[in-house]
């Protein structure tokens, strides 16, 4: 199943870069982000760079109250983060399946929110589009490329380990830690003591970013998730208000089907 670009509003310009960046164009050049270490490791696993891809979504992130003394999830503003980023990680998708790609490799997942104003936020992702260089299909069984934030040297030892990509799965939360009671502060005044009510916000907080990261990885079949990166970003939303963002890259075993040429030499680069 492709994912269709004209649904997705891509703007005449990327088409028209992508148009450029067609492998059986005359002249063509591929472009990429992947430093030299990392392009000569990927065409060592038996994949070629075929552009640079990307997708974006200015997004206004809406406003909700949390009570006062509730540690409680925003699920309007968790909708919101989750759904930005999604527009963008489609939208990248989109570029790379206009250029017959197997995959992408080397994302970047960023958050930017604008001068304009606190609830606007720009979410970008760009990553390598590659595409094998056996001719086999390395898409997930979405019928989408594979994205994966694993650097070239990462991505290179994976293939080796007899795994392959599927696709980024990620899980957000936005939370709402309550405020502790004048009385409560007073209590604990001098004293070396765990603040239960914190803990337990920030445990619960992280427990749904990470539950909601593994039923996507669920959802492509895969065996596990690495690479995971667990961050937690206030935004412009104060200190009592943030973002648990769990992101990795789904993987499992590569298929009978899907031979890695396993060379003799084995390169020890750093990125």
């Amino acid at each position: 199943m492709s994912v269709d670009p004209s649904q997705l509003g891509l703007p005449q310009d990327a088409m028209n870069r992508l148009a450029e960046l067609q492998p059986d164009k005359k002249g063509h050049i591929f472009t990429s982000d992947l430093t030299v270490n990392e392009f000569l490791l990927v065409k060592q696993a038996g994949f070629t760079p075929l552009g640079l891809v990307l997708g974006t979504s200015v997004y206004h992130v809406g406003f909700q109250v949390g009570r006062w003394s509730k540690n409680q999830e925003l699920d309007v503003l968790s909708q919101a983060m989750y759904h930005a980023r999604e527009l963008a990680m489609t939208r990248m998708q989109a570029e790379a399946d206009l250029l017959g790609a197997d995959g992408i490799v080397g994302v970047r997942l960023e958050v930017e929110f604008k001068e304009w104003g606190s609830d606007a936020a720009e979410f970008l992702a760009v990553g390598t589009a590659v595409k094998a260089d056996d001719g086999q299909s390395w898409r997930n069984d979405h019928g989408q490329p594979f994205t994966s934030d694993l650097s070239g040297q990462d991505f290179w030892t994976l293939l080796q380990a007899g795994y392959a990509p599927l696709g980024m799965v990620m899980g957000v939360c936005v939370y709402h830690v309550a405020h502790r009671t004048f009385g409560n502060i007073l209590s604990n005044l001098g004293q070396n003591t765990e603040l239960p009510q914190f803990t337990q916000a920030l445990y619960d907080a992280r427990e749904l970013a990470m539950a909601r990261m593994q039923k996507e990885a669920e959802a492509l079949s895969a065996e596990g998730i690495v690479g995971v990166q667990l961050d937690q970003r206030n935004h412009s939303w104060g200190s009592h208000t943030t973002e648990f963002f769990a992101i990795g890259t789904a993987v499992r075993p590569i298929r009978p089907d899907h031979e890695i040429a396993r060379p003799q030499l084995v390169l020890s680069l750093d990125r």
